[in-house]
């Protein structure tokens, strides 16, 4: 019987590779045949941002993400998962947060990466601050009812 998979998880200010985190993940491995990433990166909002700031509870974020992605690895025949998300300063155009699922097929890489996500854009404690190019004030970014329904699919 296969070793659990052990889900790879970091809350980080400095960028990450996205290349380096995949080769990591499959790197000698012979049973992963498909490999799913899902990379988001920080908007201009139509050149109305100039930077996005996010903070979080070290070591609760890690926790909640790590439940979740056990929760994944239960439901899906996973071979490998990585979940990356920075806090900080993130400028437009730049990386805030990687998931990558590694399966045998691309249907349990591809349901786990979305569970994830929708995971992560609705229950991740994580909160954003906008920084505006005016000057103003762009306050906390509220929760999107959009976000809220994806995630409730998976219950």
């Amino acid at each position: 019987m296969a070793d659990p998979v052990q889900p790879k998880i970091k809350i980080q200010a400095q960028d990450f590779d996205i290349a380096a985190e995949i080769g990591e993940l499959t790197a000698g491995r012979a049973d992963i045949g498909a490999v799913v990433t899902f990379s988001g990166l920080c908007r201009d909002e139509a050149g109305a941002l100039v930077a996005l700031e996010l903070e979080h509870y070290p070591g609760m974020a890690e926790a909640e993400i790590g439940r979740i992605a056990v929760e994944a690895i239960g439901r899906w025949p996973l071979q490998g998962l990585t979940v990356i998300h920075r806090h900080g300063r993130i400028r437009p155009g730049e990386n805030i947060v990687l998931v990558v699922t590694a399966s045998a097929h691309r249907l349990a890489a591809f349901e786990a990466a979305n569970f994830l996500m929708d995971y992560l854009k609705s229950r991740a404690p994580f909160w954003k601050k906008e920084h505006r190019a005016d000057g103003s004030d762009g306050g906390w970014v509220e929760a999107k009812d959009s976000d809220e329904a994806a995630a409730a699919r998976w219950r």
